[in-house]
């Protein structure tokens, strides 16, 4: 057993010999065990990042593994819910549930597939093709956990729920993680969701990770600052500032000291991302940077 779930180095798909690239150059590891929110905005290369990791996608460079092994090889191990959700239209919800259980022989959890279903007052008799949006999101999340998989690839699946219904499923996948030790990986624009359900996060801007690591450890790495105008930020590595008047404020990661008259705070996960989204060419901060600093 291997205690990575995802690893990637030097990874990048670009589609279309002279296409444009999705994906450049990243380098992470994602510990198992873990709720992994994956965030960046649109084009970032989130849905390319999990196709890759679910074996749909080939790298056009670099390598992936996943489970410590190549993705075709994890692939039965590996549950994945891809943003349409793809389903058989034709099929009735009993029946796809039944399809789920022929495809995963001797691991299908029928009771909790069946819960999830459940959940929504879905008819066991309705064909998909009749199903709302959200209707189908329970049915997919069913057929991935119904697999008990070991990683659990999400891409952006609550995006068509109402908000009860969106606190339901993560409270079932909070669940089902906590209690068989599921690693998720989930990508979602809702940060204030992800801040009270993920513990790890991997940041894509322009299809090159920006931030790697424990949301814990990121947010402590770093610092609103409120001082002078005059203020000498260096050598402090500096996310983003902002002069009002006579005060600065910035976003910095402190390289040593801060002095005593500043006006200091540790930011939330959502200042943290917005603030390096809007600043590309500030340093990336990954597990590996951490390592070097510990050094």
């Amino acid at each position: 057993m291997s205690d990575t779930a995802i690893e990637a180095d030097g990874l990048g798909k670009r589609f279309g010999r002279r296409g444009t690239w999705a994906l450049r150059d990243c380098a992470f590891r994602l510990p198992t065990g873990r709720v992994c929110a994956v965030v960046g905005p649109n084009g970032a290369g989130k849905s390319t990042l999990l196709a890759l990791t679910a074996g749909l996608l080939r790298p056009t460079e670099g390598e992936i593994q996943v489970l410590g092994v190549r993705p075709a090889e994890a692939r039965v191990r590996v549950g994945y819910v891809a943003q349409d959700k793809p389903l058989y239209p034709r099929l009735t919800v009993a029946e796809t549930l039944c399809m789920g259980a022929d495809l995963n022989p001797g691991h299908w959890d029928a009771p909790l597939a069946g819960r999830i279903v459940a959940g929504g007052d879905l008819d066991p008799g309705a064909r998909v093709r009749s199903l709302s949006g959200g209707q189908r999101t329970r049915v997919a999340l069913a057929l991935a956990l119904g697999k008990r998989p070991e990683l659990l690839l999400l891409d952006e699946p609550m995006a068509d729920l109402d908000p009860l219904a969106r606190h339901e499923l993560m409270g079932v996948l909070m669940g089902v993680a906590a209690e068989h030790g599921t690693t998720i990986a989930m990508s979602s624009h809702v940060v204030a969701e992800l801040e009270e359900s993920c513990d790890h996060l991997l940041l894509l801007g322009s299809g090159r990770v920006r931030l790697c690591g424990d949301i814990d450890d990121l947010r402590a790495a770093h610092r609103r600052v409120t001082g002078p105008a005059d203020a000498a930020l260096a050598p402090h590595t500096v996310v983003e500032s902002r002069t009002t008047g006579r005060r600065v404020t910035a976003l910095l990661r402190p390289q040593g000291p801060l002095p005593e008259s500043w006006e200091t705070e540790t930011p939330r996960l959502e200042d943290l991302i917005l603030a390096h989204l809007r600043n590309p060419e500030a340093p990336a901060l990954t597990a590996t940077t951490f390592e070097e600093r510990a050094a």
